[in-house]
């Protein structure tokens, strides 16, 4: 073979990882305050260590949420005991929680248009941030997802299934896969190498975890025709023994694992966390905007590959930018298609907040294996229910576009 051959890896982690308990911690918190209030104004920042979660952040509404109760039921939902040497009951909980600043809300409370270097119309919601956001979507998995984060999300729920199937009961919590695709001509042809590590109990043998591991996680998630020979590396606990795990072991921030949230690498990112973040934050809701463009693209078949950016500015409803990439794999160009989208969607935070119905409490069970290409839950900007509205945009006004 004389094409191009190329080797991408993903990861991801489960929920019992430090870093990815704070983000699930912090969405708790948030579709709490949710479940009460549509509107509140919720940016949750979450740290844990051996004995201690700190909960800090703006939040910004009349109603009351118990945020320790909170704190203690998630931590005892994602699977730590004293067992595992994290006692929910037990972890002192510190909260220094304020109001939103007045000069950011209002930043979102008043938009207006600018003409002629001044303020003239009020309009609607306006962006709680400037910054950037990216969608991505391409044809490798029936979720448009690139295949190593894909399956690297699907290892980690299923290790977290084994555990709390008690399939394999000695594991813990704590755990992180990772997978690397060997591609040929920007195709995926065969698994290259696959990682799990994960928490687990003393007394149990690395040949019996790896055994079990096997059996329960590996197998029933690997496409068997991308295992192609007995060549495919098969690594678990590399160091042979992960007793010390969680917050004992590592301490954990929200919002660093960014890029196992999004595309494993695949795609570009604008750099801002997802967990904890209201609807009015447009890095992470315009980011589900942005996704949810690019999957309808591609499920259009308008394009094999596509990325979505939009910019924004606080206190502006319309982005700055929007552009539209589909690496050479477009039906129609990609400036017709930049067109094609600003007619088909609403890109000012009311218009896409309704559009996906965000104010609600949806949020908790995106922080953990993947916000993107999901199908245990159902989550609004997974849906492709735009593909027919596109393909008759295209239709009708391809020769304003060509």
């Amino acid at each position: 073979m004389n094409g191009v051959k190329r080797l991408i890896t993903a990861e991801s982690v489960t929920a019992g990882h430090p870093d990815k308990m704070c983000d699930v911690i912090a969405d708790a918190i948030l579709d709490a305050y949710l479940a009460l209030d549509p509107h509140a104004r919720v940016s949750c920042e979450v740290a844990v260590t051996a004995d201690l979660i700190l909960i800090t952040g703006e939040i910004t509404t009349d109603v009351y949420v118990d945020i320790t109760r909170i704190v203690r039921d998630t931590v005892r939902e994602i699977g730590y005991t004293r067992t595992f040497f994290f006692d929910p009951d037990s972890v002192s909980i510190l909260i220094s929680v304020n109001k939103q600043s007045m000069d950011i809300a209002r930043g979102v409370d008043f938009a207006f248009e600018r003409k002629n270097g001044r303020k003239d119309e009020h309009l609607d919601l306006g962006a709680g941030d400037q910054g950037i956001v990216y969608g991505f979507a391409c044809d490798e998995t029936p979720e448009l997802m690139p295949l190593p984060i894909s399956l690297a999300h699907k290892l980690a729920h299923r290790l977290h299934q084994a555990r709390a199937n008690e399939e394999v009961p000695y594991i813990g919590p704590d755990g992180k896969t990772q997978v690397t695709i060997e591609y040929y001509d920007g195709h995926p042809v065969r698994i290259d190498t696959v990682v799990i590590s994960t928490q687990h109990m003393d007394h149990v043998s690395i040949d019996q975890l790896r055994e079990d591991i096997w059996r329960y996680v590996v197998s029933p998630v690997l496409p068997k025709n991308l295992v192609v020979d007995d060549t495919t590396r098969y690594l678990v606990n590399p160091t042979g023994r992960f007793v010390l795990g969680g917050p004992l072991a590592d301490k954990g921030l929200k919002g660093r694992k960014i890029v196992v949230d999004t595309y494993g690498g695949a795609a570009r990112h604008g750099g801002g966390a997802f967990s904890g973040k209201d609807a009015t934050k447009v890095d992470r809701s315009a980011a589900y905007a942005a996704r949810y463009i690019a999957k309808n693209i591609v499920a259009a078949g308008l394009a094999k590959r596509c990325e979505v950016q939009i910019g924004y500015v606080i206190g502006m409803a319309e982005p700055v930018s929007v552009d539209v990439d589909t690496f050479g794999t477009g039906k129609i160009p990609d400036d017709s298609l930049r067109e094609v989208v600003k007619k088909c969607f609403d890109l000012r935070p009311q218009g896409f907040i309704k559009m996906l119905n965000l104010n609600r409490p949806i949020y908790k069970q995106t922080a953990a294996y993947g916000h993107f290409g999901r199908s245990d839950v159902d989550l609004p900007w997974e849906h492709t229910d735009r593909v027919d509205l596109l393909l008759k945009t295209v239709l009708s006004g391809s020769h304003k576009y060509a």
